[in-house]
């Protein structure tokens, strides 16, 4: 265990981290879960799951990450530890190298490391697994485009981010300029919350941020997000997905963790977790999804793993 982390239970935690279903999809996974909820069922000892978060989750609340293991548990009949870290390259770093079986991931080093991962599922977000990037600025600025946050302090939330890093630097790229050129000044906050607030505070000038975090901030935490507004929003791209190393893509274990977060609506505790993140549900979706993301990353010469 690194320094700063800390074990609660089956929760590893670094500290200081911040609908329309697929039908088929959603009866397999309800044959899967109708076999692990038999009574009697026990807990598989030897495989346990290893599941790992990133900055994509909006916060390391306890509560959810408790609420979380404990579902996954019951719908896959194995036991789970949820492992958090800082930033999105520890926690890819530990799916490719096996010390994870599934994490949820940004679509940007899902994309870079396409040869080493596979998808598990992909969250739905008002009915589609789709999000935005926002960039945004102090409330009352009244910018309404990139160009207007010339010379700024720019906050990015990592540098393996789409909707905190990619999304803007190709944009910027595409002007023939960079972040590094365009801005006074940028810095990472690692944390999509941490840009909001670094923002609304006025440590920085504008920033780059996850939509989807922005807009259950909103409901969640209005006093963080008052003081900002948004400058603009990108085209629709693929959410943040679960991912696998790719040799276990077809593994026992991927399997009964597909079915059950995709048949997570139809359960009364997936519900309430699914509601605490402020999501629809989970689907199977090709990698093409992501397309779009590959296509930035070109533009800024990002080579793909």
């Amino acid at each position: 265990m690194s320094p700063g982390v800390t074990a609660k239970g089956d929760v590893e935690e670094e500290q200081g981290m911040m609908p329309s279903f697929d039908r088929r999809a959603l009866l397999r996974g309800c044959a899967a879960a109708a076999g692990t909820f038999a009574p009697g069922f026990g807990l598989a000892e030897t495989e346990g799951l290893r599941f790992g978060l990133t900055p994509v989750f909006l916060t390391s609340d306890l509560e959810l990450l408790s609420r979380l293991k404990t579902y996954l548990e019951r719908s896959t009949g194995r036991r789970v530890k949820m492992v958090t870290r800082r930033t999105y390259q520890e926690i890819t770093s530990m799916l490719i190298s096996r010390e994870l079986d599934a994490a949820w991931i940004c679509g940007y080093p899902f994309v870079a490391n396409a040869e080493q991962l596979s998808l598990v599922a992909v969250p739905l977000w008002k009915g589609k697994p789709l999000y935005q990037s926002y960039l945004i600025a102090a409330k009352g600025r009244g910018a309404n485009s990139l160009a207007a946050l010339r010379g700024d302090i720019h906050a990015f939330s990592d540098p393996d981010s789409n909707s905190g890093f990619l999304v803007t630097a190709a944009e910027l790229e595409a002007q023939g300029t960079s972040p590094d050129q365009f801005f006074s000044r940028t810095f990472f906050t690692y944390g999509h919350r941490n840009v909001v607030r670094a923002v609304g505070t006025g440590l920085a000038a504008s920033g780059s941020v996850d939509g989807y975090i922005y807009e259950v901030l909103k409901e969640t935490e209005q006093r963080l997000v008052a003081e900002t507004e948004v400058v603009r929003k990108s085209p629709w791209l693929g959410f943040p997905p679960i991912a696998c190393p790719t040799s276990l893509e077809a593994a026992p274990l991927t399997l009964a963790l597909r079915n059950a977060l995709v048949a997570m609506p139809l359960d009364p505790d997936g519900r309430a977790v699914l509601a605490m993140l402020r999501l629809d549900g989970f689907s199977e979706e090709p990698a093409s999804l992501f397309d779009p993301i590959a296509e930035m990353m070109r533009r800024v010469g990002v080579s793909r793993g």
